[in-house]
């Protein structure tokens, strides 16, 4: 029986497929050359019952426990789940789309798909960092669990392999780990830590920052106290390093150090009033904020003023870590080789979906822990099966050379994005780096009043389409783009021109549009989405190509070389990158 607002009606996937169905394939689908499929094409989607009953005929009560929970599940349609959901779970904890939620039942790669095997193109799921349900991932936890899963108290390999592979990617400063699961647990840590080691208890934090959903984090989070007890007397926040919408913006001379010089003020109204300053936690890219791109040279600045004052700097990497930045590994590097964190935490994409966290500090900060004689335990923290995780999600960065690919494949939308900008007012501004990028919609362009309806209107439009996206910043204006890193150079073209098709139906259809619209002449300036096109991706002889996202093959970490090139009338490309 079909549930209330459920349809009888196939639903299409995108491409004009049928849900479930091959149908007519788009091409470039993969990471590869563009109109190049992948090798290897997603399996039609299964249901759950389907996936449980081959389970069962492999295994006893338990796999036929399992069975039956699956076809009680296939049989229920979405607006039963809604109902339980409401009826069951608080409504604190909220839905993506609430008037029309989507019910996700399978993820593959950089794809999603609904009870109903409807594909959806995930541009905002950074958890699932190597693509949803890598295999290599999956099978790594499979193969550990089936032999051991406890405790960090016993010896084991994996927790020291792990703690060895991370160490290779951080500064040598950075040498002792601490493993916990979510990066609310290890911003949490982050806190005692460097109240421990500086003796000192206030904290500095950036306007509209998120840290995590402890009380303690709460307390450090503007984004969060502002709506509930308020700022705490120990709290002190300094202006988000935003140049598109803070006090110091684009053509400030020297915006790094003009915000550092904020905190500077900051820490000595601190001092004047004769309290004490134990550390300043920032996000390495401010991601609630509005996906910031802090100004080069800002850390260093602040560093040196918070440690002046006898603090340490925690860099949050939680949002944007691993690779996602491209350039760099960690985010935090593209303030300069020179900058070393005191304290960096680690969550979310660490684990591809499987709740792992982790925080790396100094020497000199961990004997200060340690020197308190209280043991930190963490029940699963650090476990087997985590740290088998952990090591499959650094095999497949290094094998997939994802870090590599983000560069190639933000540049490439980065510079779609940026036609956008030319070609629709609304658009105020495209920020940026590998594949986290933030595009900030505005009311107008002298006030850059944030369009946040329009924001809204259009995230829901996109998911009518099969795209999830979704916004951010203090406006909820900032549509942010986090996808899996197997996010392909197809799907970012893909993504662009309905984006594109979106607003031009917006401006014509939407009179808050109306003052955005661009004068004919102006419109000649943007050449159409159609005339950008990737030409092609070079690489090793030996390699071939980018690793397909359907399949997960994987490959020789080798360096390759991306270039594309924007065309229009001139016979010479406009701009190309080597990475």
């Amino acid at each position: 029986m079909l549930g209330e607002g459920d349809s009888k009606t196939e639903p299409k996937a995108p491409g004009g497929r049928r849900a479930g169905g091959r149908g007519p394939e788009r091409p470039g689908r993969g990471r590869g050359r563009a109109g190049e499929a992948s090798t290897t094409r997603l399996p039609a989607p299964t249901s759950g019952a389907a996936a449980s009953r081959a389970r069962a005929r492999r295994g006893g009560a338990w796999a036929e426990r399992a069975l039956l929970r699956a076809m009680a599940a296939d049989r229920r349609g979405k607006a039963a789940t809604l109902a339980l959901r409401r009826r069951l779970l608080s409504s604190s904890c909220r839905l993506f789309f609430p008037e029309d939620p989507i019910k996700i039942v399978r993820g593959q790669g950089q794809y999603m798909y609904d009870e109903q095997g409807a594909e959806y193109i995930d541009c905002i799921n950074n958890v699932a960092h190597v693509g949803h349900c890598h295999p290599l991932v999956v099978q790594a936890a499979h193969e550990q669990n089936q032999v051991l899963n406890t405790n960090s108290r016993y010896l084991h390999d994996n927790i020291v392999d792990y703690a060895q592979r991370l160490s290779e990617t951080l500064p040598e400063k950075l040498c002792v780990f601490y493993f916990l699961n979510s990066g609310s647990e290890a911003n949490d840590l982050a806190l005692r830590l460097a109240r421990q080691y500086t003796g000192h208890w206030d904290v500095v934090v950036l306007d509209h920052a998120y840290h995590g959903h402890l009380s303690s984090l709460i307390d450090i989070s503007p984004y969060k106290f502002r709506g509930l007890d308020g700022q705490k007397e120990w709290v002190h926040v300094a202006p988000l390093p935003d140049t598109y919408r803070g006090p110091y913006r684009e053509d400030h001379p020297n915006p790094a150090v003009a915000y550092a010089s904020e905190v500077k003020r900051v820490v000595s109204s601190v001092q004047e009033k004769g309290r004490k300053i134990a550390a300043f936690f920032a996000e390495s890219l401010p991601s609630v904020g509005g996906q910031i791109i802090p100004p080069a040279g800002y850390f260093p600045e602040v560093a040196e003023h918070v440690r002046r004052a006898g603090g340490v700097f925690v860099a949050d990497e939680i949002q944007v870590g691993f690779g996602r930045v491209g350039k760099h590994f960690w985010a935090f590097q593209l303030q300069g080789e020179d900058f070393v964190p005191d304290i960096v935490t680690m969550g979310k994409s660490i684990g591809n979906g499987h709740p792992v966290a982790c925080v790396a500090t100094t020497q000199a900060v961990a004997r200060a822990f340690e020197a308190t004689g209280v043991e930190y335990f963490n029940t699963f923290g650090g476990s087997p099966v985590s740290c088998a995780v952990g090591l499959a999600v650094l095999d497949v960065l290094e094998k997939e050379q994802l870090q590599a690919h983000a560069a190639c494949v933000g540049s490439f939308l980065m510079e779609l994005l940026g036609q956008q900008k030319a070609k629709h007012p609304i658009i105020g501004d495209i920020r940026g780096v590998g594949l986290f990028v933030g595009v900030d919609l505005i009311k107008d362009k002298a006030t850059r009043t944030p369009a946040t309806e329009e924001a809204d209107y259009l995230v829901s439009r996109l998911k009518e389409n099969y795209i999830l996206l979704s916004t951010d910043g203090p406006g909820r204006n900032v549509l942010k783009f986090k996808p899996p890193m197997c996010f392909s150079l197809d799907n970012a073209q893909h993504v662009v021109a309905k984006l594109d098709a979106i607003l031009t139906d917006m401006e014509e259809k939407m009179r808050s549009c109306e003052t955005l619209r661009l004068q004919p002449e102006a419109a000649l300036l943007s050449p159409p989405l159609g005339e950008c096109a990737l030409l092609l991706v070079l690489g090793d002889p030996e390699l071939g190509s980018l690793p397909s996202a359907g399949s997960f093959v994987p490959q020789q970490a080798k360096p390759f070389v991306c270039k594309h090139f924007v065309l229009t009338d001139d016979p010479f490309p406009q701009s190309s990158f080597n990475t």
